[in-house]
C-alpha cells in the first residue's frame, strides 16, 4: 500500500492477487493475514494455512484446497506467484488486548470479586486510609455530600469502589477530589497486598507471634537488619511485617506525602481528554490544602490539541531535544518513555491503550486504577488496565446513560454488552449515588429523576435561578416541552429512519427562537440532537443549505450517541418514529431517552409522534404524560408556519405580573378542558404532577438501527 501509515502492528489483512477488482465478489484466492510487526515500509505478517474451522462448535480443522493454494503461491520460487496485494479488513488490536486480559483473570488479587460480584467477608467498610485536617477541611467546603460520600467510600479497604454519576452532577469534580484524597492519603491501619490483613490496635497476639514480631524489630539481635521490610504501628506489639506493597515517600511540591501510582482510564479519548485538562488546569490539592500540578502523562493516540503538552509523543520529543546531538544516546526515545512513565504520578489512558507493550514493557505497576464511564465499556474492555496490576479499582460512571456499542446481535443476546459496572450493581454490590445536580432547570430534572433515580437527585444551590431564561416568558419555549406533530410520518433510508415534518418543525422552531434571542445562535448554546444518522444527516442539510458553511457555528447539530457528557443551553430533541403501528426501535432504549433529554440547561424541547411514542414505549408514554400534567404538550397541526406566528406566539406569552404556576392554576379553574393556541391543542393536567413509571424498557423491533 502507498499509505505507510496505513498498515499498523495487530491490524487484520486481505491477502488477494493484483488482478482482482475491488467490485467484484470474493475471489477464489484469498486468505486472512495479521500484522505481527511493521519497521519503516515493510511488516511480518503471520497466516494461518493449516486449514477451516467448518463447524464452529468444535475445534475441528478441516483442509481447504484455497488454503493449500495460498501456501504454495507463498512459498513458490517464481517471484510473480509471490506477490500480492492487501486490503486493510480492521486493528484487531483492542480485541486481542482484552483476550488477553480475560485469559489473565486467575492472577488477578481479587479474581474472586469479579466472577461473585460480591465482597469478601472481610472489614471492608473499615478506613484503610487517612487525610490530612486541611484537605479534609477543603473537601468538606467545595464538594457536597454525596460527593464526600464518594470520597469516603475511596479511603476505605474495598478493592472495588463504584460511584454513579447521573447527568450534570460533578463527576469531573469529584475525580478531582479523588485524585487528591488519593495521592495524599496516609495508611490508616496495616494495608497487605494480598487482601487486608484488618490487624487493629492492641490485638491479641500469641506469645510466639509477638515474639516473632519483637526479633523484627530488634535486628542486632540475630544479625540482620530487616528494617526496609517492615513498617511501624502505633500500637503496643512493636512493629508488624509489611508485604513490600506500602509506598514510599516522595516529596512533589509537597512537604511530606506518600507516593501512590495511579492510572486513570476512559473508553474514549474524548473523554479521557477532558479529565486531562481538568487536571491540568485545576490542579489538585496537597495535604496542607494548596493547589500544584502533579506530574502526568497521556498516553496513546489522537490526544486533543489542549492536552498535548502532557502527552508521551510530545514529551518525548522535548527530551530529545534537550539532549541535542545526543538524543538518541542511552537508548533514545525508548529511555526517555521509561523515565517519563517512572516519574509520572498519574498515568492517563484509554482502556484500549493500557493493555499496549509499552506498559508491559515498562509498567511496574499502580496502587490506584480510576476508570471514567466505566458503563460505557464492555467488561473485557474493564479487565484491560487492571492486569497492569493495582490494590484498588474505582468504577465511576451512570448505566442509565448510554452503554456500549455492540454491533452483534447475538453478542447483545447473551449480556455482552453488559459493563461490569452494571453487573456488579444488579448484583448488590454497593454502589455510592451522586446526587446534586448542577445543569438542568428543575422542570428538566424532574422527569429523569423519578423515571431513572427513584426521585434521588437534588438541585444544586441556585440551579433554577440560574437557569432560567428570558424565553421562557413563552410557554412553547419553557424548561420542558413536548411538540406533538400527529401529522408526520418516518421514512426510511439506508437502514436508518428519518421525518421530514419532524426536520421542517425542526428549523422554524430553531429560527424563531434564534430571531428573539440573537444570543442562543451559537453552537455551544444550541444543540439539535436525533437518535436517528440520517435524521442528523437530513437537518444538517437543511441547515447548510439556510446559513452555508456557517451552519456548523450556529448550532450543534448530532447523534445522541455523539452528545454524552456535553451540554447545551437549549437542546431540541427530534425522536423521529411516527407510524400506525407504535414500533419505535432502539428509541425504546430508555438510556437514549436519558441521555437525550438532560443534555440542556435551561429548556429541552421534544418533538415527536404522541400517539407512537406512547404505544411503543413505557418510559416515553410516562414522558407524553408527563408533559401533559405539567401543560407542556402542544399538538401541532400543518401548516406548522402558523405555530409561531406572532398572534399565536403572544396567545402563550406568560403574564410577568405571575407567576407560572399562578398562571396555570387560574386556567385550570376557568377550563379544566383542552386549550388551543392557533392550531396547537395543549393538554391540561397537575402542575405538580411529574409522571410516574419504573418499568422495564421494550428494546423495539430487532435489526432496527
Amino acid at each position: 500500500m502507498d499509505d505507510k501509515e496505513a498498515i499498523s502492528q495487530n491490524d487484520l489483512l486481505l491477502l488477494l492477487k493484483p488482478n482482482h477488482q475491488d467490485k467484484e465478489e470474493l475471489p477464489t484466492v484469498y486468505a486472512f493475514a495479521l500484522v505481527e510487526s511493521r519497521q519503516a515500509s515493510s511488516f511480518r505478517i503471520r497466516m494461518y494455512l493449516a486449514g477451516e474451522a467448518k463447524n464452529l462448535k468444535t475445534d475441528a480443522v478441516e483442509t481447504c484446497p484455497r488454503l493449500l493454494n495460498i501456501k504454495s503461491l507463498v512459498t513458490s520460487s517464481i517471484e510473480g506467484e509471490r506477490f500480492f496485494v492487501t486490503r486493510k479488513i480492521c486493528s484487531l488490536s483492542t480485541i486481542a488486548r482484552e483476550y488477553v486480559a480475560l485469559w489473565s483473570i486467575g492472577s488477578l488479587p481479587f479474581k474472586d470479586i469479579i466472577l461473585g460480584a460480591a465482597e469478601k467477608n472481610i472489614d471492608s467498610e473499615g478506613q484503610a486510609w487517612k487525610i490530612s485536617r486541611p484537605l479534609e477541611e477543603f473537601i468538606k467546603d467545595n464538594l457536597n455530600e454525596s460527593q464526600q460520600n464518594a470520597i469516603q467510600a475511596g479511603l476505605s479497604r474495598k478493592p472495588f469502589i463504584l460511584i454513579q454519576g447521573p447527568p450534570g452532577t460533578g463527576k469531573t469534580q469529584t475525580i478531582l477530589g479523588l485524585l487528591s484524597a488519593i495521592l495524599h492519603a496516609t495508611p490508616a491501619r496495616v494495608h497487605s497486598s494480598s487482601g487486608s490483613q484488618n490487624i487493629k490496635l492492641r490485638q491479641k497476639l500469641t506469645v510466639q507471634e509477638k515474639f516473632h514480631h519483637w526479633q523484627l524489630a530488634s535486628p542486632w539481635l540475630s544479625g540482620s537488619n530487616p528494617r526496609e521490610e517492615i513498617m511501624p504501628v502505633n500500637g503496643d506489639d512493636g512493629f508488624f511485617p509489611t508485604t513490600g506493597n506500602e509506598l514510599k515517600p516522595e516529596v512533589v511540591n509537597s512537604s511530606r506525602k506518600y507516593r501512590v501510582r495511579v492510572l486513570v482510564c476512559a473508553p474514549s479519548n474524548s473523554a479521557l481528554d477532558e479529565i486531562v485538562l481538568r487536571v491540568l488546569n485545576s490542579g489538585v490539592r496537597d495535604e496542607s490544602d494548596r493547589s500544584y500540578n502533579p506530574k502526568i502523562v497521556r498516553i496513546g493516540l489522537k490526544a486533543h490539541h489542549s492536552v498535548q503538552a502532557v502527552s508521551m509523543d510530545d514529551m518525548v520529543e522535548r527530551k530529545k531535544g534537550s539532549m541535542g546531538g545526543s538524543k538518541d544516546r542511552d537508548g533514545g526515545a525508548d529511555r526517555f518513555r521509561a523515565e517519563i512513565l517512572e516519574e509520572a504520578v498519574i498515568v492517563f489512558s484509554t482502556l484500549s491503550f493500557s493493555g499496549s507493550p509499552l506498559f508491559s514493557k515498562y509498567n511496574r505497576g499502580f496502587d490506584v486504577v480510576i476508570i471514567d464511564e466505566a458503563a460505557q465499556a464492555v467488561e473485557p474492555a474493564i479487565l484491560v488496565p487492571l492486569t497492569n496490576g493495582c490494590k484498588q479499582v474505582f468504577l465511576i460512571g451512570d448505566p442509565v446513560q448510554l452503554p456500549a456499542t455492540v454491533i452483534s446481535p447475538i453478542a447483545a443476546k447473551f449480556g455482552y454488552g453488559m459493563s461490569l459496572f452494571e453487573r456488579f450493581q444488579r448484583a448488590g454490590y454497593p454502589v455510592t449515588m451522586l446526587k446534586m445536580q448542577y445543569r438542568m432547570h428543575p422542570e428538566i430534572r424532574s422527569f429523569p429523576s423519578r423515571e431513572f433515580y427513584s426521585e434521588s437527585l437534588e438541585d444544586g444551590p441556585n440551579i433554577k435561578e440560574q437557569t432560567k431564561r428570558s424565553w421562557h416568558d413563552y410557554r412553547c419555549f419553557g424548561p420542558f416541552c413536548f411538540f406533538d406533530l400527529h401529522e408526520a410520518k418516518e421514512s426510511e433510508d439506508s437502514g436508518s429512519k428519518s421525518n421530514d415534518a419532524e426536520v421542517e418543525f425542526v428549523m422554524l422552531l430553531y429560527n424563531k427562537l434564534v430571531s428573539k434571542y440573537p444570543e442562543l445562535k451559537s453552537s455551544h448554546q444550541f444543540a439539535i440532537i436525533s437518535p436517528y444518522a440520517a435524521q442528523v444527516n437530513l437537518l444538517k442539510e437543511r441547515f447548510k443549505s439556510t446559513f452555508g458553511v456557517q451552519s456548523e457555528k450556529v448550532v450543534d447539530i448530532t447523534t445522541v450517541d455523539g452528545c454524552q457528557g456535553r451540554e447545551k443551553d437549549v437542546a431540541i430533541f427530534s425522536c423521529v418514529r411516527a407510524s400506525e403501528k407504535g414500533a419505535i426501535g432502539f428509541l425504546a432504549d430508555f438510556r437514549r431517552m436519558n441521555v437525550g433529554i438532560t443534555r440542556a440547561k435551561s429548556s429541552i424541547l421534544v418533538v415527536g409522534s404522541a400517539s407512537t411514542l406512547r404505544k411503543g414505549d413505557e418510559h416515553w408514554n410516562n414522558l407524553v404524560e408527563s408533559a401533559e400534567k405539567r401543560n407542556s404538550l402542544f399538538k401541532v397541526s400543518k401548516p406548522y408556519a402558523s405555530f409561531f406566528s406572532d398572534e399565536n406566539l403572544e396567545s402563550m406569552a406568560i403574564k410577568k405580573e405571575s407567576s407560572m404556576e399562578e398562571v396555570q392554576n387560574d386556567e385550570l379553574d376557568n377550563d379544566p378542558g383542552s386549550y388551543n393556541f392557533g392550531d396547537a391543542d395543549q393538554a391540561q393536567g397537575d402542575d405538580n404532577d411529574y409522571g410516574d413509571g419504573d418499568g422495564e424498557a421494550d428494546m423495539g423491533d430487532g435489526g432496527d438501527d
